[in-house]
């Protein structure tokens, strides 16, 4: 059984279409993200999820529950990281963590949450004293305490530094090993890249594109091979190419969709005339570039 369906939902303030017919599935055991700009719907497709905010039509079902009727068994069952909460300040890191265990039938122990996340150092201190990065940590244990089957992970990156951020990335993969569903939204497109098996974009309340993200990169972008013509080469001596070739003095790029068949044509071309082809380089496009695209054909 699937851990999330989502089928036409809709949900509209006034007259603004705040969701506008979004469907997707979210199997057990995998990262889903959902992605999009500030507007897009994201907020209040999760939050209905959630079971925070009532749906206009639509169906929903997250493990097995409709989340605006699931009640105390639905909420036991799955964990939020907000964006943003709020905290009593002046209990410990310790003390709080162990509050919210007391809220559900088969917590981890606040110990290890408290190691998992990073606040070790920060058992004993005071929620006040703790910096952004160190605030963010504890909504992610807060979020993990519960030993949650479904996590919504809301922008749980947020504040970090780069060490941090691949801390968080080990600990949400660790998650997923062991069977936890995890639905993420971000801003980071190399996080969702990393961590998503898969996405939905979404643009004004419509899913505009959704996939695996490697698959929606091979079907919206071109890979750009890029060398420098050899001396006393000209681009007519080059071998057929499958892409365009754009050339600015002796430095070549080729727009690509068979950059294996292209390179491979290039590299055997420069191997039989002795020559070498210099700063040779395959760029592959990333999640950010396909996103980039999918909002602005979105809104043109």
């Amino acid at each position: 059984m699937s851990a999330m369906i989502v089928e036409g939902l809709h949900k509209q303030y006034g007259t603004v279409k705040a969701v506008d017919g979004v469907s997707f599935t979210v199997e057990r055991g995998e990262v889903f993200a959902l992605l999009g700009p500030n507007g897009a719907g994201k907020t209040t497709i999760v939050e209905i999820l959630e079971g925070h905010r009532e749906r206009d039509a639509g169906r929903v079902s997250v493990l097995g529950f409709d989340p605006a009727t699931g009640g105390r068994a639905y909420r036991e069952r799955i964990g939020v990281v907000l964006q943003e909460a709020g905290f009593e300040e002046e209990f410990s890191v310790f003390e709080l963590v162990r509050l919210y265990a007391g809220f559900y039938p088969h917590p981890y122990g606040p110990d290890e949450v408290i190691e998992r996340t990073g606040l070790k150092d920060k058992r004993d201190a005071r929620v006040r004293t703790l910096s952004g990065g160190q605030r963010r940590r504890l909504d992610l244990a807060l979020g993990l305490v519960g030993r949650p089957e479904l996590l919504f992970l809301d922008e749980p990156t947020t504040g970090f530094d780069p060490s941090a951020r691949h801390h968080a990335w080990e600990l949400i993969d660790g998650l997923r090993s062991s069977g936890t569903t995890i639905l993420l939204t971000t801003h980071y497109m190399d996080e969702a890249q990393q961590l998503a098996d898969q996405v939905a974009v979404l643009r004004a309340g419509r899913v505009v594109a959704a996939g695996a993200p490697d698959t929606l990169i091979a079907a919206e972008r071109t890979s750009v091979l890029s060398f420098r013509l050899p001396e006393g080469t000209a681009v007519a001596d080059l071998p057929p190419l499958t892409g365009e070739a754009e050339v600015r003095g002796t430095a070549v790029s080729v727009a690509t969709r068979h950059p294996a068949r292209d390179m491979h044509a290039l590299t055997g071309w420069a191997l039989e005339r002795g020559t070498e082809l210099t700063s040779l380089s395959l760029a592959r496009p990333s999640l950010e570039d396909v996103y980039l695209d999918l909002v602005e054909e979105a809104t043109s």
